[in-house]
Formats: structure tokens, C-alpha cells, sequence
């Protein structure tokens, strides 16, 4: 179904090619899984499929792709609309209807199908992804998971043969990517779609693939396997392959059914060392929410929440998909006035702050970090920053190379991987070292290790006295970085304690490895390595 021979790809200015030498075959009906470092190739290796690449980024393709036959240099995106669907890590900034129904319809009304044709197929999509209870619903107003389905839905219904996901659960709380991965498994079972899907949070898909394709990035070419023959080898690999690579498991686990078998003698061995919850940290307060509602129109947000933040702490605020996290983070911030109650960070509310008194003493990166990005490089960027914040010179080019790696200086903003960009405004605000740091989904688009970067440069921060607050759906993120987890529902605080609390009774926010040793209060692979002998799972 899909075939790509010799193919490289190389951007303008760049100095070696983004793809070289890419030769796989994905067949029809198979779910291939895509993975590899941040900057790997892995966007452009989806966009080749669809023709984006190059009729659209620019740049040079060598080799050939062909889609059910067709010859990508030779048919632009809209001559492969009706072969290729493609869904964007950000759905909902491609709708164009005000009501799901509508949504669907649109890709068909734009090929000029027939109205039966297209009344049939809405039917069908409906009942396919479970948008039946939703076809009247304003696309407003849908959750993330619902949100994501529907623009599944909405590329389906044109009929495609190959499914393009980039990134479909990086933004959604654990039981909306269950939701989507369940509906995307649906198609590919009973219909025979071709799915090829990029994803970094692979504890939640791998053993749903079909194969796997690992770019190792650096112009290598890229390995397709199985599932287990690329986890055996990649780099790149969840906690559950983790913790089986280190204990020799065979056959390799590759979820936490498949862990939790050969995982018994393990647990017995750990009963008696389990780790306690750390005690609260006791710092000064550094930022305090009290009683706090927030309003969107009619929709309420925030219902009389209330939390502080102490030096040196690392909080996980978690919650599902529309729950309020962002809107707290936003009003800890001054970005938002809350309708009732108060804030006060650092004994002032930020909302009346203005310049450097407010980024002196707290600093946001939202979920779209290219909003805080305006220079025309990335050395323009890291020098703005290191000047506005009064740091020495080269401060957020050394943390952007702590967290991301290698990038290149010269390269614009929005040239960059989603993964590079939130690396690079991290870095941005980080430069300035304030009081209070907030982080929206700090690891979309991250792979393994630039998370673990970013999780020593935050523990470095809470070192020094810093407080931070992580709005995730990235349980890993709150395992390996968190001391406190603060859970939201509907606009609540309905749970706040340590994190090996909280993470361990829940079934939805816990970390692979709290799953797999459970009732044990295990969350990651170090804390199973610091309890054995010689410091190793083995």
C-alpha cells in the first residue's frame, strides 16, 4: 500500500538530508508505528505519504513514494485526497464547521460527491467511531478525545485507504487516548485500513502495532521490524521494554499484561523495600489559589479551587482532558482574572502585574509554545532571551542543549519538530530562573530521552528553591519528576497529596511500572533499580 524507494529528503539550507535512503513497504491493513528522537524525520516521513512533502515544506525528494500506486512527486496533496486521510497533532485547529456533522461532510463536499453518498457515509462513520450521541454537537464544546475522533471521522469519510496520525494522544488524558487507539484499532481490524501513526508516549500504542519503523536520525536510515524486534534494539523505548530488557524477560513485554506474568517473582522480592511517600517539601509559599472560580461564557472552568506551591516543590497537576488545569495555570500566571476568589504569587496577585515585575516572578510556557517564540532563528532567540533576563551570555543556548540537543543556531523557529519548538521555548523561559515556573504539557512532541533532560533541569530548579507546577497527561512525566500530585475533576481539586500516593491508587494516572507491581508503591525503573542488589533490575 505504501512503498518508498531511495528516498532522502533535504531542506533548503539544511546540511544533510532530514530522510536518507528510506526503502520500506507497509502493507495494506497493517498498523505501522513510526518512532524515533525528537528531530528524527519522523513529520516528514508522514508528510512524504500525502504529498505535503515537498509540493508544500519545500525542499528536495529524492527517491519515489508511491500510495496505492500513485507517485507522490507527481500528484500534489489534493490529487491523494481521496487515498491519503491526514490527521494533525492539533485537531481542532482544522475544523471548519461549527457542528460535528457538518464537520464530516465537509471533506466530501469539497471532492463534490453526491449528497445520498455523503448522507450514507456520515451514517456510517458515526456508528464506526461512536459519534452517534455527538453528530449535533457544536465542535466547541467536544472534549479532546472527542475532538480527536472526529477528526478522524472527518478524513474517513472521504473514503481514504491510508490513515496518517501525527501525534493522535499527546495531547489527551490517559482514557481519551484509550478512546481514540480503540476506534483507530476498529478501523484497521474491520475495514483494512493502512495506518501510519508517529507517536513519543509509546507505553500507550506499541502493542497495538503491527510493525515498526525506527528512524535513528543523524541522515542513518531507518529499521522496520516487529514490535519486539525493534524494542529489542531501539534507544527509544517505554518503561515496561525497559524494565524487561534489564531483567532478560523473553519473550519482551511490550504492555503490562505482558509484564505483570513474569513480574511476580519481582514483586516478591520488593515487598519488604517498597519506598515510602516523600514528606511535603517545607518551603516558604510561593504562590497561593484560594477559592478560586473561572468562567468561559457559560461553561465553568474553575468551582472554588483552591492550592499552594512551595519552594522547591515539583507539582503534577493532572486531570482529564477539560477538567481546568490549563485555566489554573492561567490564572497562577495573570494571564486570566479569575471570576471569584484570589491569587497571590510571591504576595501579589499576578493578574496586576505588568513586565519584568511579573516575569521576575513567574513564567508560563503554554501548550502552543510557538507563541512565545517571535526571533528569526534560534540564536536570535537564545540571545533575546539571555538580554531580557539580565543572564550571561550563552545561558539559553546551554539549556536549550540540555534539553533538546543538538540544534541548529541558524534554523527559524518554525523549521523546527513540535518537540524542538517546546525545547526551545522552555529554554527561553527558563533562562529567566523564576520564583515560579509553569509547564502546559511540557513533553508534547518530546522523545524519552529529551524528557529525562527536562526532568534533571527541573529537579535542578526545585534544587535551588524553585516551584514548579506541570499540567500533564503524561504519567511518566509525573512519576519521574513530581513530589505532590494535584488531581482536578470538573473544575475540583478532588485529590492532593505526594505523588506515590496518589498515582499508585489511581488505575487512570498511574505510571507503566506502578501497573505492573501494583499494590506495591513502585512507580519507575530507578526506584525497581535502587531497591535490588547492585543497583540493577537484574
Amino acid at each position: 500500500m505504501i512503498d518508498f524507494d531511495r528516498v532522502s529528503v533535504t531542506y533548503t539550507g539544511g546540511e544533510q538530508p532530514v530522510l536518507a535512503d528510506v526503502t520500506l513497504h507497509v502493507p495494506e491493513g497493517e498498523l505501522c508505528l513510526v518512532v524515533g528522537a525528537t528531530g528524527a524525520g519522523k513529520s516528514t516521513l508522514l508528510g512524504c505519504v500525502n504529498g505535503l512533502v515537498p509540493h508544500f515544506t519545500g525542499g528536495r525528494l529524492a527517491g519515489r513514494v508511491l500510495v496505492a500506486g500513485r507517485d507522490t512527486r507527481t500528484h500534489p496533496p489534493r490529487e491523494l485526497a481521496d487515498v491519503v486521510g491526514v490527521v494533525q497533532q492539533n485537531p481542532s485547529a482544522t475544523f471548519v464547521a461549527d457542528v460535528v456533522e457538518d464537520e464530516l461532510a465537509y471533506t466530501m463536499e469539497s471532492l463534490g460527491l453526491p449528497a445520498d453518498v455523503m448522507r450514507r457515509r456520515v451514517e456510517d462513520v458515526l456508528d464506526l467511531l461512536g459519534l452517534a450521541d455527538l453528530r449535533r454537537r457544536p465542535v466547541a464544546t467536544l472534549s479532546g478525545g472527542q475532538a480527536q475522533r472526529v477528526a478522524i471521522g472527518a478524513v474517513l469519510t472521504a473514503g481514504p485507504r491510508v490513515l496518517v496520525l501525527d501525534e493522535p494522544t499527546s495531547a489527551l488524558d490517559p482514557a481519551a487516548a484509550e478512546e481514540v487507539l480503540a476506534a483507530v484499532q476498529r478501523l484497521v481490524h474491520d475495514i483494512g485500513l493502512t495506518v501510519l501513526l508517529a507517536e513519543h508516549r509509546l507505553e500507550r500504542v506499541v502493542q497495538y502495532a503491527d510493525s515498526v519503523v525506527w528512524l535513528p536520525g543523524g541522515g542513518a536510515p531507518p529499521r522496520l521490524g516487529s514490535p519486539r524486534e525493534i524494542m529489542a534494539v531501539s534507544p527509544v523505548v517505554p518503561p515496561v521494554v525497559e524494565l524487561g530488557r534489564a531483567l532478560g524477560w523473553e519473550p519482551l513485554p511490550l504492555s503490562v499484561r505482558d509484564a505483570r506474568r513474569p513480574a511476580a517473582a519481582l514483586r516478591e522480592r520488593l515487598a519488604e523495600s517498597a519506598p515510602r511517600p516523600a514528606s511535603p517539601r517545607g518551603g516558604e509559599v510561593v504562590a497561593a489559589a484560594s477559592r478560586l472560580t473561572a468562567r468561559y461564557g457559560q461553561v465553568i472552568a474553575l468551582r472554588e479551587a483552591s492550592m499552594d506551591v512551595r519552594a522547591g516543590e515539583i507539582v503534577a497537576l493532572m486531570g482529564r482532558n477539560g477538567a481546568g488545569k490549563s485555566t489554573l495555570l492561567a490564572a497562577l500566571a495573570g494571564v486570566l482574572r479569575p471570576a471569584a476568589g484570589s491569587v497571590r504569587v510571591a504576595g501579589a496577585d499576578p493578574a496586576a502585574l505588568r513586565g519584568r515585575a511579573l516575569t521576575g516572578h513567574v513564567a508560563l510556557v503554554p501548550q502552543q509554545p510557538a507563541d512565545l517564540l517571535y526571533g528569526e532563528t534560534v540564536r536570535d532567540e537564545c540571545l533575546l532571551a539571555d538580554r531580557e533576563s539580565g543572564a550571561a551570555p550563552g545561558t539559553a543556548a546551554g539549556l536549550l542543549a540540555r534539553i533538546a540537543g543538538g540544534i541548529d543556531p541558524a534554523r527559524h523557529p518554525r523549521d523546527l519538530s513540535e518537540g524542538q519548538r517546546l525545547s526551545l521555548a522552555l529554554a527561553v523561559v527558563l533562562t529567566a530562573r523564576p520564583p515560579l515556573v509553569l509547564l502546559d504539557e511540557p513533553t508534547r512532541g518530546l522523545d524519552y530521552p529529551a524528557k529525562a533532560r527536562l526532568v534533571q533541569v527541573l529537579r535542578e530548579l526545585s534544587d535551588g528553591g524553585h516551584a514548579v507546577v506541570i499540567a500533564t497527561h503524561d504519567v511518566e512525566l509525573a512519576a519521574e519528576a513530581s513530589s505532590r500530585t494535584v488531581v482536578l475533576a470538573d473544575g475540583e481539586v478532588v485529590a492532593d497529596g505526594p505523588s506515590r500516593e496518589i498515582v499508585v491508587a489511581s488505575p487512570v494516572f498511574a505510571p507503566q511500572i506502578a501497573k505492573v507491581l501494583h499494590p506495591l508503591p513502585y512507580l519507575t525503573v530507578a526506584d525497581v533499580a535502587a531497591a535490588l542488589p547492585g543497583g540493577t533490575p537484574c
